[in-house]
């Protein structure tokens, strides 16, 4: 009894977090979140471990000893998960990046990232503003709670099978890679030459504010046209962090299709004061820093600053700007952040 108070304690704490510290925005953000592959996700076992505020970068739980939460997507869409001695179930259903999975009254979430370390789920609560996030590691079938039905076969990982299997017939085999590569050399002779990928360059350079108690000198994200993501951030007291992943090309060309989707090339190249509280705050400290993002997509480039972007101890939003800038700017910081 004592432990299902403690369970029934931390998710109302957990409402309560979700009702009043989301930070307001005027309007809701449309983020971009890249299509996932439905065979990464099936016959897969997660194990929670925290949940995070997004836009503060605070985790408002942590799985102890004393809380257990495993879940599991089968490959005919149903979903078996354990809570604290209590296994429920149900189905799921994927659209691109949008999982629909009814968990303590949320019914989708967004795959924020996915990989054979990690699973992130993100959602947001109606009652509130900014975005949440459940972290989950995988793991092995002796590991998790479920028990496998009989006639069920057992898991099998290609990818680790693959690298140490032995054939017979090893000469039939060597041929076959000759005639292979016969033919992949034919082909490339006769073929018309590869038309090269359209250019895509993207970087995200400052913003906020430079003050408080840890002062950012440096924040920059660049997207090169190779998918290689480099991000960049030096403070005072931490000193310089640089990140680096790999973003692939259909990804890469999806992520700039939303870009072209929010009309980005047909937007002002300069978003400044309007009022003289504006201008006041940008002679008060902590003083703001610009914002530029640049987008570069074939022929086309432009660079759109913002002279006072983001919200300081008012919380107020200094310069009237079109709200698809701010969807493209947390785009971008979300995909940095994905490592």
């Amino acid at each position: 009894m004592n432990k299902l108070k403690y369970i029934l304690s931390i998710f109302f704490l957990l409402g309560l977090y979700l009702s009043a510290v989301g930070q307001d925005t005027p309007e809701e953000i449309d983020v971009y979140y890249p299509a996932v592959n439905e065979n990464r996700f099936i016959e897969t076992k997660w194990r929670y471990t925290y949940a995070l505020h997004v836009e503060s970068n605070t985790t408002i739980h942590q799985a102890d000893d004393d809380y257990d939460f495993f879940i599991h997507f089968k490959y005919d869409y149903s979903y078996e998960q354990y809570l604290n001695g209590k296994m429920t179930r149900g189905n799921w259903s994927l659209n691109e990046a949008e999982l629909f999975y009814n968990f303590k009254h949320i019914k989708k979430f967004f795959i924020a990232d996915v990989s054979k370390e990690r699973l992130v789920l993100e959602f947001t609560q109606p009652n509130s503003k900014g975005a949440y996030q459940y972290h989950f590691i995988p793991v092995s079938d002796i590991e998790a709670p479920f028990v496998k039905p009989e006639n069920e076969l057992p898991t099998v990982d290609v990818e680790e099978l693959n690298p140490n299997a032995k054939f017979a017939f090893r000469s039939s085999k060597k041929k076959n890679r000759k005639k292979k590569r016969r033919d992949k050399r034919n082909k490339k002779k006769n073929q018309e030459p590869e038309e090269k990928p359209v250019y895509i360059s993207i970087e995200l350079i400052g913003g906020g504010y430079y003050g408080g108690i840890d002062p950012v000198l440096r924040d920059y994200i660049q997207i090169k046209s190779t998918g290689r993501l480099i991000k960049e951030f030096q403070s005072i007291q931490n000193g310089l962090i640089v990140t680096k992943r790999d973003i692939p090309r259909d990804e890469l060309e999806a992520f700039a299709e939303f870009i072209l989707s929010k009309d980005f090339f047909e937007l002002e190249r300069i978003y400044d004061c309007e009022d003289e509280l504006c201008q006041k705050r940008k002679r008060q400290k902590p003083t703001p820093v610009p914002l530029r993002l640049s987008v570069a997509y074939g022929q086309k480039k432009k660079v759109i600053t913002i002279t006072v972007w983001g919200k300081d101890n008012n919380n107020l939003k200094y310069i009237p700007y079109p709200k698809q800038i701010d969807d493209i700017i947390v785009s971008i910081q979300k995909m940095a952040n994905r490592f």
